[in-house]
């Protein structure tokens, strides 16, 4: 299995083609919707990484691949800019997921 991103900026992707993975940038709704079909379509994609700026243009997507639960696992990350996230973003996500407070 390998990894692909979606990202908004150059920088990220330069940073990770480091790493070994490949990837696309992707600005605005039409071309992420483009480039998430494209990666979708791999057989052997297992981490589909997206900076959370990519991922803020399709969010139902984003929504619908995080509740199916199947591969390829989806995992947002920051940019080069850092977190756009606050700083209870996680104790969010699982409030909202399962409906438990962390406290």
């Amino acid at each position: 299995m390998r990894g692909y991103l979606i990202s908004d900026n150059h920088d990220t992707l330069v940073l990770l083609k480091l790493a070994g993975i490949t990837g696309v940038v992707a600005h605005g709704p039409a071309e992420t919707t483009k480039a998430l079909n494209e990666a979708l379509a791999m057989k052997d994609l297992g981490i589909l990484l997206m900076t959370e700026k990519a991922a803020e243009t399709v969010p139902e997507r984003v929504r619908a691949m995080r509740s199916e639960g199947s591969l390829p696992l989806l995992v947002e990350i920051p940019d080069r800019h850092g977190t756009r996230r606050g700083a209870d973003f996680l104790s969010r996500y699982i409030r909202e997921a399962i409906g438990v407070r962390l406290e």
